[in-house]
């Protein structure tokens, strides 16, 4: 069954006409009033029941509008067993919308793309805010295909001191770790055992300088190995959440 971001008050019962993103989506496909489709909200609040998906009947196509009925709620959450929180370097041309992607597929609970010393991209201003609203519709597009009822939140782009600032060491509960070559590294499979959220830290193409590695470990963060190979930018973060997010 065809799945939408529908990001408005979803209620069993009541009759919408579909966002203008929907709309579109469900033209494309040709359905036509008789068809069942799955809605989601993504979790927003004041939405309606709390996450979850909705069956929903088209009603009515219109040129550019089209009519449905929620039909009914399923609490139905596909989420990974604890919080997965990425922060990665960002990295060049098409390889950070790739990430992102998969990211969202592997259950990444958020994304903050961080301007790393060696980030070939530098973004500011309109074109980061257009960056942003990207890799956001990047994060609804995978929710729709794997089957994730939340979206992850892909935040601002910002450098890590910023993000250091924002969120202080003593700050919850959950772990920090950072992807490192250092020869103290603790392997990844330390984490499996560990409970609560995780943050986890990588870099750009060329790692992170090691100011930026030195400013991590004095914030909290813990040097993590994923092995004895060197893994692309866009990989080593994936890898770590395929190993993570179902354990």
């Amino acid at each position: 069954m065809p799945r939408f971001y529908c990001p408005v008050t979803l209620l069993p019962g009541t009759e919408i006409d579909l966002p203008a993103g929907a709309a579109r989506h469900v033209q494309v496909l040709r359905l036509q009033p008789g068809d069942s489709i799955t809605l989601f909200h993504g979790g927003l609040e004041g939405t309606g029941p709390g996450g979850g998906e909705f069956t929903a009947t088209v009603l009515r196509m219109g040129r550019s509008e089209v009519q449905v009925r929620i039909d009914t709620h399923h609490a139905i959450e596909r989420e990974a067993p604890r919080a997965i929180h990425l922060l990665a370097g960002i990295t060049a041309n098409e390889r950070m919308d790739w990430l992102v992607e998969k990211a969202t597929e592997l259950g990444a609970a958020s994304i903050t793309p961080l301007l790393a010393e060696r980030s070939v991209l530098k973004l500011k201003g309109e074109r980061a805010e257009k960056k942003l609203a990207h890799w956001q519709a990047v994060a609804v597009a995978a929710c729709e295909q794997c089957g994730r009822n939340r979206v992850p939140r892909i935040h601002a782009a910002q450098t890590l001191t910023d993000w250091l600032g924002q969120h202080p060491s003593t700050e919850g509960s959950g772990q920090r770790r950072v992807l490192s070559l250092r020869p103290d590294s603790q392997a990844l499979t330390s984490l499996a055992t560990s409970a609560g959220p995780v943050w986890f830290l990588s870099g750009p193409e060329g790692g992170l300088s090691a100011t930026e590695e030195q400013l991590a470990l004095a914030h909290g963060f813990i040097p993590t190995s994923l092995g004895p190979r060197v893994l692309r930018a866009e990989t080593a973060p994936l890898a770590a959440l395929a190993a993570l997010g179902w354990c």
